[in-house]
């Protein structure tokens, strides 16, 4: 076994990303406004249609879209003779991730970007703006 080797085998694997990623919970959600402050979109905002916290990514509306190729599925017939259910192929348009360190939320009072803090209230967190101390929640 070479030395390279064992020093991987110690540590438990190929390498440190083997290590578990600590997960940290998400200050944007879904229905948020939020910016692009970096990448191929910026300066264009949208409203976020899914988060996903596990890969620290959002999917907001109309920006960051990707081409996605695919085969018509499933064309089953009905009495009638009508297709149901039927999906068509082509080239289809839909929003692609964007890294939730590439979007900042937009005040809402003054439309925006500002950082999100939580404050708690009777032990719940809200989320408040940074910019104004307006509660968002």
């Amino acid at each position: 076994m070479a030395a390279g080797s064992r020093k991987r085998a110690a540590r438990g694997g190929k390498g440190s990303d083997t290590q578990a990623h600590t997960r940290r919970k998400l200050r944007i959600h879904s229905d948020d406004r939020v910016i692009v402050i970096s990448g191929k979109d910026r300066g264009k905002s949208g409203r976020v249609l899914r988060v996903e916290p596990a890969n620290e990514r959002v999917y907001v509306e109309g920006l960051n879209m990707v081409k996605r190729h695919t085969r018509p599925q499933g064309s089953r017939s009905n009495v009638s003779g009508q297709d149901v259910g039927a999906q068509l192929g082509g080239v289809i348009e839909r929003e692609g991730p964007i890294h939730v360190s590439n979007v900042m939320l937009l005040d809402p009072k003054g439309s925006k970007p500002t950082r999100v803090g939580v404050e708690r209230e009777d032990g719940k967190p809200f989320r408040v703006s940074r910019r104004t101390g307006a509660r968002i929640d």
